[in-house]
């Protein structure tokens, strides 16, 4: 009964993380921008770490489920 919330969060985090770093990795081969107005370097390296942080928060709830 408890674990369906966790089921849930953890599939809608690991949805999230790997969108995220799909994205982020298509904007770079594609040499486009991030974000628009912010530091190249910066925006590639925050939507990275997020990515990884969302992917490996998902997995976590999962892993509890």
């Amino acid at each position: 009964m408890e674990s369906g919330p966790a089921i849930f969060a953890g599939t809608a985090f690991v949805l999230f993380g790997a969108a995220l770093l799909l994205w982020t990795v298509a904007r770079l081969r594609l040499r486009a921008p991030v974000a628009h107005g912010v530091s190249p370097v910066a925006s590639a390296a925050l939507s990275l770490l997020f990515g990884v942080a969302a992917l490996g928060g998902g997995i976590w709830c999962l892993g509890y489920a």
